[in-house]
């Protein structure tokens, strides 16, 4: 079951009991929210693909126009108050089941959708009851709320996922160092690890320890997670990872284990310290396997 499923199967539950509208409005709506329901599920199972956004996005103008339309029909049986409740339940739907822009459109939509079918003068653009303008403005304010809130929900449960698979990568390589797989192998798989948590062009694995003059003057990735270059610490966050030249993320411990020269060239990267962090406790597992390798052969 899909968030958009979970969210509005339990909101109109509870509008169906504690409101008295008409069944044919609550039917309408019902059929409303399984549609936006199954295009949450298949943007949730694929990716919000460009296709699906314009989808949503044509539901969020269009639900909250039908809703209104519908409930203008029940003005005799339907209060305001309640029809602006069911709006704001077709807002909840969309924002769950797309992104910022449809839930901002659902959102402008049911405020004006309120104004032009539930309120005196009917069929224009104008509010003269003051209890209407403020209606119709708390529409707007909490669709737009309530897009934020779903947004930022989307944002932790990404991060959480992608912290998850961190952790799974780092304790994979940790895995090969300690069971003394081959240092070849061990390093091809920290270094296309790296390369993906990074998002680089390249990355490339030098087992010397020594430097050049020209090679000094790289920048450096630090175990504490810093870029350093020509002595200052590189704002990553604002400039990005330097792409003049290879980066340098010394390997094991104390760097005795070489060091992995890291590729950013063709466009700005900007990881986060977190993501900088992962890179360098991968390295750092380089070390342990070329350690179980010197153990294996003095035995």
């Amino acid at each position: 079951m899909t968030i958009a499923a979970i969210e509005t199967s339990g909101l109109t539950k509870s509008f169906a009991t504690a409101s008295p509208d008409p069944p044919h409005l609550m039917r309408g709506v019902n059929v409303a929210l399984r549609s936006l329901a199954r295009l949450a599920g298949c943007e949730c199972a694929g990716g919000m693909t460009t296709r699906g956004s314009v989808s949503i996005r044509g539901a969020a103008v269009a639900g909250p126009v039908v809703v209104a339309a519908i409930a203008s029909l029940l003005r005799e049986l339907l209060a305001n108050t309640s029809a602006a409740l069911v709006l704001v339940l077709v807002v909840v739907a969309v924002s769950a089941a797309g992104d910022r822009v449809a839930g901002v459109l659902a959102a402008l939509s049911a405020a004006l959708s309120f104004d032009f079918f539930l309120t005196v003068p009917y069929y224009q653009f104008a509010i003269f009851a003051r209890e209407d303008v403020e209606t119709a403005i708390l529409l707007l304010a909490i669709g737009v709320a309530v897009t934020e809130i779903s947004l930022w929900g989307r944002r932790q449960q990404s991060q959480s996922g992608r912290r998850e698979g961190y952790l799974a990568g780092v304790a994979h390589a940790a895995r090969m160092a300690a069971d003394g797989s081959p240092t070849e192998d061990l390093v091809a798989t920290v270094g296309r690890m790296i390369n993906d948590v990074l998002d680089l062009d390249d990355t490339r694995y030098d087992p010397s320890s020594g430097h050049t003059a020209e090679q000094r003057e790289r920048p450096v990735l630090d175990h504490d997670g810093a870029v350093r270059w020509r002595g200052h610490v590189v704002d990553v966050p604002r400039e990005g990872l330097p792409t003049m030249d290879v980066i340098e993320l010394p390997a094991g411990r104390n760097g005795s284990g070489g060091r992995f020269l890291l590729t950013a060239s063709s466009r700005v990267r900007r990881p986060s310290r977190e993501q900088l962090q992962v890179a360098v406790t991968l390295a750092e597992q380089v070390t342990h396997a070329a350690s179980a390798v010197r153990r294996d052969e003095r035995d």
